[in-house]
């Protein structure tokens, strides 16, 4: 149990540095560094929205026909993105911290 706690602390450091990596982007302006990004998040945003119901994406956003609107499939790119990279920070972070 404290192996599952302290990665979840690690994964919420990660998600924090992340978010704050892509302000400093933004901040700096480098949008096309974004942009590419947000890309590898298309994947698996494209399969979240193809493999799920059309009815819970529109539940969830209240967008009618919401997995061909193109608003609402780069909002899922970008949280893909900044989860994977989430996740490999804390990755790195749980390794740093708790090795064995």
């Amino acid at each position: 149990m404290r192996t599952l706690l302290s990665f979840a602390a690690c994964c919420a450091l990660g998600l924090v540095l992340a978010c704050g990596v892509l302000l400093g982007l933004m901040f700096c302006g480098q949008f096309a560094l974004i942009d590419a990004w947000s890309l590898s998040g298309r994947p698996v945003a494209l399969l979240a929205l193809w493999g799920l119901p059309e009815d819970f994406w529109t539940a969830l956003t209240g967008v009618a026909d919401a997995g061909r609107n193109p608003s609402v499939r780069s909002f899922l790119q970008l949280c893909v993105a900044l989860g994977q990279v989430g996740l490999l920070l804390a990755m790195g972070l749980f390794r740093l911290w708790y090795r064995r």
